[in-house]
């Protein structure tokens, strides 16, 4: 019987490497696996829809619900999550002591829809005080000229596109923007600038308490099948969920063996022990049912901060045939 083949644009992850490997097989599926950044990654895919399948930004994925014809179907899997708090930066001679004072400052993110932006934005209007329109936002490229936003953006928010020629790590750095919300660390933190440091100066102390607060690990990208790629091949929604969940039990196997540290951190297994006590074994959990809260808040933010029309849930998002299994 012959195979379907398929291309998987996605990052170098631990949670896909069986797949990109091949040591994890999708049933009837022969993988070319392209290892690729997220922004080349989201914008060919939503763009041009270059790739059978693709990690993409929740965030994008989720502005696509609005069209007419949906372009893309979503599985559960989530490439990617990550505590945003320290992904706000502030120029240190703005007159920002504490995250209020965010209130009435020039704020930046290289796009405004990023998934990162829209936690940091929902996060600090419903834990800290700063009201999603009470800052003017900037976007532009970070460290190059030039970046434009990939898909519509009509907020109604006060929205300016930075100075052609400029990128927003170097007007933090000089002072032209008071703060930078980004998913990437900026070059002038990177390099030891005094002029920008981190909002929250203890991020992990921040984040564990947002965590214990709120039972929130944000999830930042799911994995999508082109419309009629999935439309000609129902099956395949299954068949992929499946392997992607195999491949992420082979890293939970892999990442917490001590005969030999797979990464360059002298503390990862007792960091990894330190992990599940606080958030569960579990910890990079796939599904719908273990991610509903989490996703219901996403969508709330997405919603209030004008970036989709209607206020989806989360069995909105995904493949029907990845929501129920059979039981015998």
């Amino acid at each position: 019987m012959s195979r379907l083949n398929l291309t998987f644009a996605c990052g170098d992850y631990d949670r896909t490497r069986a797949l990109e490997d091949g040591s994890v097989r999708p049933d009837g599926i022969d993988l070319t696996y392209l290892r690729l950044p997220v922004e080349e990654t989201f914008f060919r895919m939503l763009r041009h829809r270059e790739f059978d399948v693709a990690e993409m930004s929740l965030s994008t994925y989720v502005a696509t619900l609005d069209h007419d014809w949906r372009p893309f179907v979503a599985l559960p899997v989530f490439t990617s999550r990550m505590f945003r708090h320290g992904g706000i930066y502030i120029n240190a001679n703005a007159g920002i002591s504490v995250s209020s004072d965010l209130r009435g400052k020039r704020v930046a993110s290289p796009e405004f829809q990023l998934t990162a932006g829209v936690w940091i934005r929902g996060i600090l209007d419903e834990h800290h005080g700063v009201p999603i329109d009470s800052v003017t936002y900037f976007t532009g490229g970070q460290e190059s000229p030039g970046r434009i936003e990939k898909g519509r953006v009509d907020t109604g928010l006060d929205i300016r596109s930075i100075p052609a020629g400029a990128t927003l790590a170097r007007m933090l750095a000089d002072g032209e923007i008071d703060a930078l919300y980004t998913p990437r660390v900026p070059s002038p933190f990177r390099d030891g600038d005094r002029r920008v440091k981190r909002l929250f100066e203890d991020v992990v102390a921040v984040e564990k308490e947002y965590f214990a607060a709120t039972r929130i690990f944000p999830i930042m990208h799911v994995v999508v099948i082109r419309a009629e790629v999935y439309e000609r091949h129902r099956w395949i929604a299954q068949s992929l969920y499946k392997a992607c969940l195999r491949a992420r039990d082979l890293a939970y196997e892999r990442i917490y063996d001590s005969s030999a540290l797979r990464f360059m951190e002298p503390w990862l297994i007792q960091h990894l022990e330190e992990s599940r006590n606080l958030l569960g074994r579990d910890y990079w959990s796939y599904g719908l049912a273990d991610n509903e809260d989490v996703l219901d808040v996403f969508l709330r933010y997405h919603h209030a901060q004008g970036l989709s029309r209607k206020r989806y849930g989360p069995a909105d998002l995904f493949a029907p045939e990845v929501t129920e299994a059979f039981v015998i």
